[in-house]
Order: C-alpha cells, then structure tokens, then sequence
C-alpha cells in the first residue's frame, strides 16, 4: 500500500483496453429466437457478399419490425410464465481481457462508500461502488449503510448480506477489506477524505477528478453514494455490475432462511402465487404528490411527509395522475389482474409497509383476492427479531417476490427496478409494470363499459409490460431494470 501501483494495473479509461466495447455495445436487447435467427442468417450472407457489417442500427431496424408485428399480434399471453422463459439465461461471467483485482498493497488506495436510501437503493450503490472500485484500481472497504435516512435502520452490512461471501466471490475482480488496516490507519497523516460524486457519473469523472486525490490521501470516502455511476458503461463493466448484483449480495442465513420458509408456506397452499409490490406507504404518496380523495386530511398528512424533502417541487396531483405517476390504489391492483385473467382463488403475496389508510385501503383488494397473504400473516412470531430494522423486512419481501411465479410492480422504485431486473436475468419470469397513464383513464371510464370490454382494453394497455423479453423499454431506461449485457440465448 502507498507505493506506485503495478503498470498491469492502470486505471480504467474512456475506450478501454483489449475486449473493451462501447456503451452502444452494452445495451444489445435479446431478441426472438425464430425471426432474429433468419435476420442474423440473413444479414450474414449480406455482409459475405457485399463487405457490410451488421450495425446496431440494422438490429434496431429489425427488433422494432418484430415489436410491431408482436404488438399487433393479439394472440393469448399466458398470464403466468413468458413462452420465452426456458430460452434466455443470465451470462455474466468475466472476459478473458478483463483485468483481474489489484493486490491491496499495489492498489490506489482504500476506497470508502456511504451509500443511501432505502435497502435496494443502498443495493444499486453497493453494485455501483464495486465497479468505481475496478476503473480506480482501489482496494473497496465494505461499504457503510444508511442510517440517518428517512426509515432509520440501524443495520450495518453484515447484518443483511454475507459479507464473507461478498468479499470472496468477487475476489477475481475487486480487492475488498471489512476495514482500513489499523497500521495503515496511524500511518496516514490525515483522515480520508469525503466527496460526493454527481449522479450518474462517467468512468472519465473518477479517473480525473476522484483518483488523484484518492493516491494522494491514500483513502477516500464517497458519501450519499446512489447512482453515481453512468448506467452507458462498455459490456465488461456491465457484466461486473450482474455479478455484484445478482450473485455477490447474498442475504445472510437468517434473512434468507425466513425468506424460503414463507414461500415454502405459500407453495403448500397453491403450487403458484402472485407477488404484489403495493407501495403504498405514506412516505411513497407523499413523494409522488398524488391525491387519492381524503380531502383535507389526506393533504395535510401528506403534505407534512413530504416536507421531509426540502427540493421537491409543487406539484399538481392531477397532472401527475394523467402522466401515470401515481401509484395504483390496492383496488385498482386487484381490478387490473383480475382483468388479466387471475382468479379470485389465486394466492396473492402483498409485499408492504404500512399501507396509508391501513385495513380500509385493503379491504376491496382483499375481496377481489381473498387468499391475501403478507409476510407478517404467514411468519408469525418468527418475524420478532426482525420488526425494528426496516432494511430486513424488506429483504424479506424482496425474497418472497423474487420467488414468485408473477410479480406485479406498482411504481417505478428501486425495488421494482432491482427485482424486474433480477427475473429478466433469472429467465425472464413473468413480471408486470402497470401502464398507469392508460389504466387511469379506463379506471375512470370503468362504469361506462361491461367487464368483458374492460378487461380487453386492459389487456390491450399491458401489451408490452408483461415481462416478456422484448418488452417495451422507457425511453431512458435503467440498466438495474433492464440488464441486457447480462442475457444471452
């Protein structure tokens, strides 16, 4: 430590070294099997016999061909699993030109991160943290979790994830310690320094701005460290980010072994469930700015909560309900799968915190869906150890959701952002993103029309947001969500 690192051992920078493809590259979609394999076979020919090679913008070309005719294609979608699911995998494993971990006595220095938010925000910095850890040859300390934000968990990272684990499997990309050695600590003349890197930062931001003082200081600290990395990083590096994300952040035994016991429980009672992220909570409603007509009470209320967030704007409650920002009410969840075609036996998993307007808000989901079930009915007095640390219970969630035959999103949080992401990479397991925009309109419209008519436009406005491999994409959208470097067929 402290001495110049290794020459094998430079930096990352902008256009990469051997194997290093472009952020274009990284973001290739899968496509259908059957069609995209005739183009490839296609294009081939045209490319042996007219010396063109097949760009990004001949895939794109041919994937929003293939997109249409699908969206026009109104053929029966099997509600519970993608025909596709048994065809794409997750590949994330490394290259043979990708740089392999710095020894900690060779590397730049000790890297410290604070990461912020709730569980699966904290998850998406820790991801993050590993990959800036790489571009700056850095020896990464087990990053620190949010304690001061809105849900005051006083979880540190051992008690969530198996630090062990974490450290070992990623031992062939990253150097990681549980803390700067003490020697090295009384031989610094200087605390490490604290920055705060800008959002969604690029390599080039740490290799110039980060790195010169992380070598002079010989540790440095990176705080409220959320998306502050770039989601357009070359395949190599996105291929890392799976690895961290889908393999290295293993919950602890305690955690995952609760986790299996309640979905053990609810495939005794039904061979599949349904997983519902409701989201509802008061801190979510109040950040959204929506209005869900409890007049003055509800405003107030709300209107208290999301003081707490001293930079977000006025907004118009109404606005943000056309544009499809708002939250679907548990009724309205309960009306959409119901329109799609679940059953009222179907077993529903309600994955949650405190529900604002509390059982009167549950009562018309739980009767569209009587077979309700939270994580608190199903783990009784198993769940004790657990109810003071917020970032727990939500690993629980996250298990059960993770383990579900569907899982139904109803915002576009991190959670639903890190857990769609997952079952892309997982085989594509049958994941629904409401269309909020268009189903306010029919909820509106509802007693204007039969159930039948209803639940056919219903079906209409999810085309695309079912969790089918060629789902349609937001127009930024967000690599946690749609790992696509990361699957391959």
């Amino acid at each position: 430590m402290g001495r110049k690192p290794d020459a094998q051992a430079k930096p990352y920078y902008s256009g990469g070294g051997p194997g290093a493809s472009s952020p274009r590259a990284a973001r290739k979609t899968p496509r259908s099997p059957v069609f995209l394999g005739t183009a490839l076979f296609v294009l081939g020919f045209v490319s042996l016999f007219t010396g063109h090679v097949v760009t990004d913008a001949d895939w794109s070309r041919i994937r929003s061909r293939w997109r249409s005719k699908q969206v026009r294609n109104y053929e029966p979608i099997d509600i519970w699993k993608s025909r596709y699911s048994s065809i794409y995998y997750g590949c994330s494993g490394r290259s043979t030109n990708f740089r392999s971990a710095v020894p900690e006595n060779s590397s730049t220095g000790y890297l410290l991160i604070a990461t912020s938010g709730g569980l699966n925000q904290q998850r998406i910095g820790i991801t993050d943290a590993v990959v800036v850890a790489w571009i700056l040859n850095a020896t990464l300390v087990v990053p620190e979790l949010d304690h001061h934000s809105f849900w005051k968990d006083e979880s540190d990272f051992s008690d969530i994830f198996d630090v062990d684990w974490f450290i070992s499997y990623l031992s062939k990309d990253v150097t990681i310690v549980k803390r700067i050695p003490y020697e090295v600590m009384l031989s610094m003349d200087k605390l490490p320094w604290t920055m705060r890197a800008p959002r969604k930062s690029m390599p080039e931001f740490y290799i110039d701005e980060v790195l010169p003082i992380l070598i002079r200081r010989r540790a440095l600290q990176l705080t409220k460290f959320d998306y502050r990395l770039t989601g357009e990083l070359d395949e190599d590096l996105q291929k890392l980010r799976c690895r961290v994300n889908f393999h290295a952040l293993r919950f602890t035994n305690s955690i995952h072994g609760l986790g299996q016991k309640l979905v053990q429980k609810l495939r005794l009672m039904n061979t599949r469930y349904v997983a519902v992220h409701l989201r509802f909570e008061p801190d979510m409603l109040a950040f959204s700015g929506c209005y869900y007509g409890g007049g003055e009470k509800e405003r107030k209320e709300l209107g208290k909560i999301r003081k707490r967030w001293d930079t977000l704007p006025e907004l118009s409650a109404e606005d943000e309900r056309s544009r499809g920002k708002c939250p679907l009410t548990p009724h309205e969840v309960g009306l959409m799968l119901q329109a799609l075609g679940f059953d009222n036996d179907t077993n529903l998993y309600v994955a949650s915190g405190e529900i604002y307007g509390g059982e009167e808000t549950l009562q018309p989901l739980r009767e569209l869906f009587p077979n309700f079930y939270t994580k608190e009915m199903l783990a009784g007095d198993d769940l004790k150890p657990f109810l003071p640390f917020s970032s727990r219970l939500a690993a629980i969630d996250f298990i059960v959701c993770d383990e579900s035959d569907v899982f139904v999103t109803n915002n576009n949080g991190n959670m639903a952002k890190v857990l769609a992401g997952r079952r892309r990479y997982m085989g594509h397991k049958r994941t629904i993103r409401p269309n909020a925009k268009k189903l306010n309109v029919l909820f509106q419209r509802r007693h204007l029309m039969g159930w039948d008519m209803f639940s056919r436009k219903v079906h209409k406005v999810q085309r695309g947001l079912m969790g089918e491999p060629d789902d349609i994409r937001p127009k930024q959208d967000d690599f946690h969500e749609f790992p696509s470097s990361c699957i391959c067929l």
